[in-house]
């Protein structure tokens, strides 16, 4: 009897360390999101007021339209890859979530 209570406590010590590891793994991923998605916004303020003065400089009709059609395909290159990496940054931190219960799971067998 006394055996299952120490086995106890030390399965909840062991399960206890593997949350807080991922807390920690959660946390340093939600910082990268952070981050990642402060440089997209910046970057994306930037390309558009750049594009913004191209288009004020303009010439004609044409040059005016050539560049809000490359603004409009870098805008949308910039972001598929930004949605990208923020779907991998996601996907790693529910994994991360994951773990400490799937190590739980594989000891209670």
């Amino acid at each position: 009897m006394t055996q299952t209570f120490e086995d106890a406590g030390k399965f909840g010590k062991e399960f206890l360390d593997s949350q807080v590891k991922s807390l920690s793994s959660l946390s340093k991923t939600a910082q990268t999101i952070a981050s990642e998605a402060t440089d997209y916004t910046r970057r994306s303020v930037e390309s558009s007021s750049s594009s913004l003065e191209k288009l004020f400089g303009a010439k004609s009709l044409d040059a005016a339209i050539e560049i809000q059609a490359d603004y409009a395909k870098q805008a949308y290159e910039g972001f598929v890859s930004q949605a990208t990496r923020m779907s991998n940054l996601y996907a790693d931190m529910a994994k991360d979530a994951y773990k400490p219960f799937e190590n739980a799971v594989a000891k209670a067998k």
